[in-house]
């Protein structure tokens, strides 16, 4: 717990009626919002709930209570006032949620809810509360659920810094992307072993209690670099130890022994060490002080209101724009026949590791497996959105080529093949490439990035949403070019743009 010395000069309460005032505009205001975006609030409320990445997100709320607690007994001395200069930030906030739902990015939009929100309390409560209230007010962002985009490089440096430690145990190992193979077993950097969710969770413990330990900005931002370094590296320790002992003990006995040290002892110690290394370069003495800020003149109760009702409807005119230009979806056709191939025909799939693409959402999703008379198989598989929505994404994180129910995971290298990107996936024995094109509208895209700002500016502007996906994979086998095989596919189907269109004819 930490103190805050109030200045004694300055007599409590005399400022009641003004706080009562903005507090209550300031709750009319955030209800409004919450109202106005309760998709995305209820969106990130059960993120923090069910996720397990996301769980430290039901502190935050909490912890803000708390240190506001701490700040009210200069805050009550203070007057609250209008501070035009907030809107700005709510205008930031409802581009940020207007970019975020046009383009179908969960993140944005949750960061322009919160971006809104820190703007109505710097509105309606003025300069000087606000810069009183500046941590809390910035510590708000962690409530934003972010940090999975990070997954696949955390996972890939895991398995290196595995691979390190390994060589210096003498244990021989060879690496495929997040897979690691040893003479007695077979181990996967999963999702789950990549360390984001602590990563993450440490990322706010490190701010908060920088905040807290430290004085000076030197001091807080490399506390802060040591609250993110140090879990990457125990992340990298516990993955090589689960395979030392492995090694030592039987591949049988190492998932237990990786449960208990990942779930109750490993990241204990970190946090703990940590945390006693903040203490003891700690420059504060125990309390925490609200510098005096210079006093602003009070504006009077009544300009709040105008002010409030302002920053409601510069956050209602990006849901109004996009109800305004979304138009009428088309109803796509029903039925999506296997597109004649020459030189191969359609067969039965027979895929020795389970493998579909996943497409929620999707109006229609359709694979279909071909041979050729030298006994090489393909697969193509088609999706097509009649329009892009919430739930509804033709690109994304676990969306497209890779299915998390399944066993197969994105191995990290991808080479060129024409004109589109050829990713590999692993499974257990068996490789995969797949090489994806995207048709937003008018455009044949492969950069998924590049569908994003497509589907963005077609949503922005009221053009044709319709979109599709097309998917060409082959499984590598000693008699199967799987690259080779993608190629002559792809040159007997013609382009992939009339694959596509086939699939988003109307009805």
């Amino acid at each position: 717990m930490t103190a805050v010395s109030m200045p004694e000069s300055v007599a409590p309460d005399v400022t009641a009626p003004a706080w009562r005032t903005h507090a209550m505009l300031l709750g009319a205001a955030t209800l409004a919002l919450l109202a106005l975006f309760w998709r995305d609030a209820a969106h990130m409320a059960s993120i923090w709930w069910t996720s397990s990445t996301f769980n430290h997100c039901l502190l935050i709320i909490p912890i803000l209570y708390w240190l506001v607690q701490q700040r009210w007994p200069v805050l009550r001395t203070m007057t609250p006032t209008v501070w035009l200069a907030g809107l700005l930030l709510v205008a930031a906030g409802s581009i940020a949620w207007l970019l975020g739902e046009a383009g179908g990015v969960s993140l944005a939009r949750h960061l322009g809810l919160v971006l809104m929100l820190q703007g109505a309390v710097v509105t309606l409560l003025g300069r000087q509360v606000s810069r009183a209230l500046l941590f809390p007010i910035a510590y708000a962002l962690f409530l934003v659920p972010f940090g999975e985009e990070f997954v696949p490089a955390l996972q890939t440096l895991t398995a290196k810094m595995a691979m390190v430690m390994l060589g210096w145990a003498g244990i021989p190992a060879h690496i495929e992307g997040v897979f690691i193979t040893t003479p007695h077993g077979w181990f996967q950097v999963a999702e789950a072993c990549s360390g984001v969710k602590f990563v993450i969770a440490m990322l706010a413990l490190g701010a908060l209690a920088a905040h807290l330990l430290f004085r000076r900005w030197g001091r807080r931002i490399g506390f802060i670099a040591l609250a993110l370094v140090v879990p990457i590296l125990a992340n990298g320790v516990r993955a090589f130890a689960t395979i030392w002992y492995a090694e030592r003990y039987g591949v049988e006995h190492a998932a237990g022994f990786d449960h208990v040290i990942y779930g109750w002892v490993f990241f204990a110690v970190v946090i703990a060490i940590v945390l006693v290394i903040g203490t003891r370069f700690a420059d504060r003495d125990g309390t925490e002080r609200v510098d005096a800020v210079p006093a602003v003149p009070e504006r009077g109760g009544g300009a709040a209101w105008p002010a409030a009702l302002a920053l409601v409807v510069i956050a209602a005119l990006p849901p109004a724009w996009l109800a305004m230009s979304a138009g009428r979806a088309p109803q796509l056709a029903e039925a999506y026949a296997a597109p004649a191939v020459p030189g191969w025909q359609l067969v039965a799939s027979a895929d020795a590791v389970p493998w579909q693409p996943h497409f929620a959402g999707s109006d229609s999703l359709r694979r279909f497996t071909y041979a050729d008379p030298r006994g090489r198989r393909v697969d193509l598989i088609v999706a097509a959105f009649a329009r892009q929505a919430e739930g509804r994404e033709i690109v994304g994180y676990g969306r497209g080529a890779l299915d998390s129910d399944h066993d197969w995971v994105w191995s990290g290298q991808e080479h060129a093949l024409g004109d589109v990107t050829v990713a590999r996936l692993i499974a257990p024995g068996a490789v995969r490439e797949v090489a994806s094109v995207y048709r937003v509208g008018s455009e044949v895209l492969a950069d998924p990035k590049r569908v994003k700002l497509a589907t963005l500016v077609a949503r922005l502007l009221g053009r044709d949403q319709r979109s599709a996906a097309v998917i060409v994979s082959a499984v590598a086998t000693p008699q199967q070019d799987a690259a080779q095989a993608i190629r002559d596919f792809r040159a007997a189907a013609g382009p992939f743009a009339a694959l596509a269109d086939a699939a988003l004819e109307t009805r």
